[in-house]
């Protein structure tokens, strides 16, 4: 594995950990900024907003740009974006910073992994690309509860200088560490865009939607169901929460390893035990066990899903910053997706609603997946042989037949 991917974990870390700091610093943020909690609620739907809807456009941006020049332009951005925040006096400056600071993180997403498939062999792309993502779950793991922990002990303002200076750390680890390659090989952005008339790539955008849109809906709400049903009480919560982070790096370690091999069949399987372990986090939240083993079944069979998720865009597409970042934005959306009408369930129904909400997204992707599973069996089983045996992946014909 290229030492380049591991340095592009780096940046995916501290992009997440910016991303994430503003859920676990509300109070302060609210006293410090004069705002209510549900306004800097709306910071975290702004910066997913700025993510899905900016992204793709500052990557049309830098499409020209080698990759690692395009990485620096794009640390320089976010790394604005978290000065401002560190330095903001009011709410609406807070809210100009994270919207830069989503555009920024989407777009060096699509890059980072554009670049993985760049410095790896095909055969082993869905593992680079679990390498990189390490930094996203690691970012879930440490990320959160670090910028929390620095909030609290040096007030809000220092846990987004500290996300600055892992931005800092991670850039200069990106200009020594990933090569000068020449700008994205193609036709440029007419030649990005038109794998978008493919129906197998919309319906790879979908899936992924699906799935992250099926996890968040229980994730989102995982503090609330654990002390109200299941009994726990607010301080042990934290520590399931990081026993469902390291749940996500073993699974996404997992399904790195197998992503390349049998793409199709990890997702359906993955879509197939979420299914079953929401299902069973709704009919058992009362009781403590039972629901400590789902948390940690969705935490493998969930957001894990993400190394999968990309080869099969990328095959059903290219490997091109476009299309990733793209794939990045319905990824996004399933975040929102997730959350938001699992607070409408919440309202309307109870605890349990937003996990019966994730078992129907869940069943939902499951049923997108299964039509191109099922005659496009025999060829992923002889692209394994091909694997097996040393080859490469014709990914460039696959697409092909895919419009």
């Amino acid at each position: 594995m290229p030492r380049a991917v591991h340095v592009l974990a780096i940046g995916i870390f501290a992009m997440v950990t910016s991303e994430f700091a503003v859920a676990g610093l509300m109070p302060q943020m609210a006293a410090g900024l004069h705002a209510t909690v549900p306004q800097i609620g709306y910071l975290i739907t702004a910066f997913a907003a700025a993510m899905a809807l900016g992204g793709p456009v500052l990557t049309v941006a830098v499409m020209r740009l080698p990759p690692r020049t395009a990485l620096l332009v794009l640390f320089a951005v976010f790394l604005a974006g978290n000065v401002l925040a560190a330095t903001a006096t009011g709410y609406a400056t807070m809210l100009a910073a994270r919207v830069v600071t989503g555009v920024a993180s989407q777009a060096f997403f699509g890059v980072a992994l554009s670049l993985c498939a760049r410095l790896t062999r095909p055969e082993i792309r869905g593992r680079a690309v679990a390498v990189a993502l390490n930094g996203l779950m690691l970012g879930t793991l440490l990320g959160l509860p670090l910028a929390t922990l620095v909030g609290e002990r040096l007030g809000w303002r220092a846990a987004f200088w500290a996300v600055s200076v892992l931005a800092l750390v991670a850039a200069a680890a990106t200009a020594a560490g990933v090569p000068r390659l020449g700008s994205e090989p193609g036709g440029g952005l007419r030649a990005e865009a038109g794998v978008f008339a493919r129906p197998r790539l919309w319906l790879a955008l979908v899936t992924s939607t699906l799935i992250i849109g099926a996890t968040f809906s229980a994730f989102s709400y995982f503090t609330p169901v654990l002390t109200g049903l299941a009994g726990f009480s607010a301080g042990t919560v934290p520590l399931l929460l990081i026993a469902y982070g390291a749940a996500t790096v073993v699974g996404n370690t997992v399904v790195g390893r197998l992503a390349d091999r049998y793409t199709l069949p990890v997702l359906a399987v993955g879509l197939l035990l979420n299914l079953l372990f929401l299902t069973g986090f709704a009919l058992f939240a009362g009781a403590p066990v039972p629901a400590v083993v789902c948390v940690l079944g969705i935490g493998l069979a969930g957001v894990t899903m993400n190394p999968a998720m990309v080869t099969r865009v990328q095959r059903a597409g290219n490997a091109g910053p476009l299309v990733n970042t793209v794939h990045s934005s319905f990824i996004t959306l399933g975040v929102v997706i997730g959350s938001s009408f699992g607070a409408v369930a919440l309202d309307a129904r109870g605890l349990r609603a937003p996990l019966w909400l994730g078992a129907a997204l869940a069943a939902a992707g499951l049923l997108t997946v299964l039509p191109e599973l099922r005659p496009r069996g025999g060829a992923a089983v002889r692209r394994g042989a091909v694997v097996a045996r040393g080859g490469a992946v014709p990914e460039v014909r696959e697409s092909a037949r895919g419009s």
